[in-house]
């Protein structure tokens, strides 16, 4: 997609060109502050690296970055430590859905089980901390605490709503916003602040990557429904029989018919397919255009995105943020 004032957007290889070499330090401070004195944990960690992913957090905080100035040696541990957070919540969140697989691979709760795993995911948070910490730095660690306050209480939340069918779409949103988006902000944020930009830029920053984040939710729940397993790593349909009542079926669930709400009652009962198929649930999603309704929404938050990093100067690394909320909506993954 072209766009007038900045010229051609960047495609994701363009994009990883960029911070390639960053990233290849991120992941080596990733794998030194993995190391624990007890070795179920070094373990654990090394399991979750192997585990791959798109890394999209930390690219966001190294891009946002490059807008102001080279990544520093706080770039890259800042970088690391969101990547730890954000694994953290990934094997906290296995352990609450009973997940299996992660990435395509044995979860972590799957292979260590769950005690250990809760405790790993603890330690992997101390530890982002401990690495934030040598910073010295309030500011820094003012907006990790809050963004760590904000994704507890919205897995709370959503605990709370496990099994429910009337979810809104406005309680959907608050729950995007604290589990998904917060991160993306802060990510983007905290790059600011590694380059050296100000007050108002770093805010900037955060509202565009917010912005980014909730887009990257709403595609994800499509991508729940519409993706193949092997594509999407984890089985599909999965949100639903783990309780979890998404945008794309909270619209279709608003012209529902009673028996149709009932077939998704069952689902959620049951917490299973076996009596009412993944299959007439997506037919349900697409009767009541649940799907092309989701991605209208993500593609107004991403062109909220696109006109927030606009502003900024032109620069590869701008073009590069701009290509971003592309990637977000065109993805299979």
């Amino acid at each position: 997609m072209g766009f007038s004032k900045l010229g051609q957007t960047l495609t994701a290889a363009e994009i990883l060109f960029l911070v390639k070499d960053d990233l290849k330090l991120v992941e080596k401070e990733i794998r030194l502050e993995s190391i624990a004195s007890v070795d179920v944990i070094t373990s654990i960690g090394k399991h979750l690296q192997a585990g791959g992913g798109k890394r999209l957090r930390p690219t966001l905080l190294l891009l946002a970055c490059r807008l102001f100035n080279e990544p520093s040696a706080l770039a890259i541990k800042l970088a690391a430590v969101v990547e730890m957070i954000h694994t953290a919540t990934l094997v906290h969140d296995d352990v609450i859905d009973v997940a299996e697989t992660r990435r395509g691979r044995p979860s972590t709760n799957a292979v260590w089980g769950n005690h250990t795993s809760v405790l790993a995911g603890d330690w992997l948070y101390m530890q982002a901390f401990q690495v934030a910490l040598r910073e010295r730095s309030f500011h820094i660690l003012d907006l990790l605490i809050g963004l760590t306050q904000v994704m507890v209480e919205g897995e709370l939340i959503q605990l709370d709503r496990i099994g429910k069918r009337d979810v809104s779409e406005a309680d959907y949103m608050e729950l995007t916003d604290r589990k998904t988006a917060s991160l993306f902000s802060a990510c983007a944020r905290l790059g600011a602040i590694a380059g050296g930009a100000d007050d108002g830029a770093e805010a900037r920053l955060g509202e565009f990557a917010w912005n980014l984040g909730m887009a990257f939710q709403l595609v994800d729940d499509v991508l729940d429904f519409t993706s193949r397993e092997k594509v999407l790593g984890k089985p599909v349909g999965n949100d639903l029989q783990e309780g979890k009542v998404t945008l794309p079926l909270i619209y279709a669930l608003e012209s529902a018919t009673a028996e149709e709400k009932a077939a998704v009652a069952t689902v959620l009962s049951e917490m299973s397919y076996k009596t009412v198929e993944f299959s007439a649930i997506l037919q349900i999603i697409k009767k009541y255009r649940g799907i092309e309704r989701t991605m209208e929404r993500a593609q107004a938050f991403t062109q909220k995105a696109r006109a927030i990093i606009s502003e900024f100067p032109e620069s590869s690394c701008q073009r590069a943020l701009y290509g971003v909320t592309d990637l977000v909506t065109d993805r299979d993954h």
